[in-house]
């Protein structure tokens, strides 16, 4: 091909494909615009079909969440202020059969072999130690309490804090088995299994406002725990805190349940005092309490 013809070729080449590109121009210019209202219509969607999880917190949040190992944590009712700095909700506990006080308090709900815990009770619950949890309103009482017992030289292990309804269930519902496994008829394995361990529905542990600590050097729960240090500075003390010790040595008629010296149960601190300066069980407290109002 002569430089002449090849210049030709060339010009003509590229005006065609400047008139390509020319007639092409306005599809090009408009894919930015196409490209933003994708985006636009594609966050629409995620926005609308990806649920909301605000809701669900973890165990410090006040949302409903739940742990792995199925433990539900929900919400309660906004708090108030109480007199012992803590909080009171608007929940009204009806104890009946004992006492048959009526309790304005969260903390002085009664919950007995007599008395279920109410049907819509709900709990929010904190990480106290040990992988245990408690209501998160006696929380600090119960960290400090801890604390300080420590700080004396001894060792206070939480063995036992709230507990589903499930779990409640189990752990009777093993220990009647067993009962049986030694010659006892169900009927006298789950009246013996009761005296020991709450009928579920009926444990204070589903309150999340009892829990079960030892000394970390002697965890078995019977009698002789009233001798270790721990104990002795516990049931010393923990009324300070807002606790008592919910089943005293001569009060199992009462409250329905053996002796148990490890079982503490939160009713804040001036009910605490109270309890145990008239040294009377949680039922005769709420007992007499009605008997003022009446």
């Amino acid at each position: 091909m002569s430089r002449m013809n090849w210049n030709r070729w060339k010009r003509r080449t590229t005006d065609q494909v400047k008139r390509s590109f020319g007639e092409h121009r306005p599809m090009a210019v408009a894919w930015p615009g196409l490209a933003c209202i994708c985006a636009v219509m594609l966050v629409t969607v995620l926005i609308l079909v990806i649920p909301d999880n605000s809701d669900a917190a973890g165990v410090s949040g006040r949302g409903k969440a739940t742990r792995e190992d199925g433990l539900k944590i929900v919400e309660v009712t906004e708090a108030t202020e109480d007199s012992d700095g803590g909080t009171s909700d608007s929940f009204g506990g009806q104890a009946s059969g004992l006492g048959s006080a009526v309790v304005d308090n969260w903390n002085l709900i009664l919950v007995n072999p007599w008395n279920s815990v109410p049907e819509d009770y709900e709990v929010r619950l904190a990480k106290a130690e040990n992988g245990h949890f408690v209501d998160e309103r006696c929380a600090d009482a119960l960290a400090d309490m801890l604390e300080d017992c420590r700080a004396e030289g001894l060792s206070p292990y939480i063995c036992s804090s709230y507990r589903t309804m499930e779990y409640q269930q189990t752990l009777f519902d093993n220990n009647v088995r067993q009962l049986m496994a030694q010659g006892y008829s169900q009927e006298e394995a789950e009246t013996e299994t009761a005296k020991c361990i709450a009928v579920p529905g009926t444990s204070e542990h589903q309150l999340g406002l009892a829990l079960d600590i030892v000394d970390v050097n002697d965890q078995t729960l019977d009698e002789s725990q009233e001798d270790t240090e721990v104990q002795k500075w516990l049931m010393e003390n923990s009324w300070r805190y807002g606790f008592i010790l919910r089943y005293p040595t001569d009060k199992s008629d009462v409250t329905g349940i053996i002796y148990e010296p490890w079982h503490y149960r939160y009713v804040g601190k001036s009910a605490a005092k109270e309890i145990c300066d008239q040294g009377v069980c949680l039922e005769e407290y709420l007992e007499a309490l009605q008997k003022a109002s009446e």
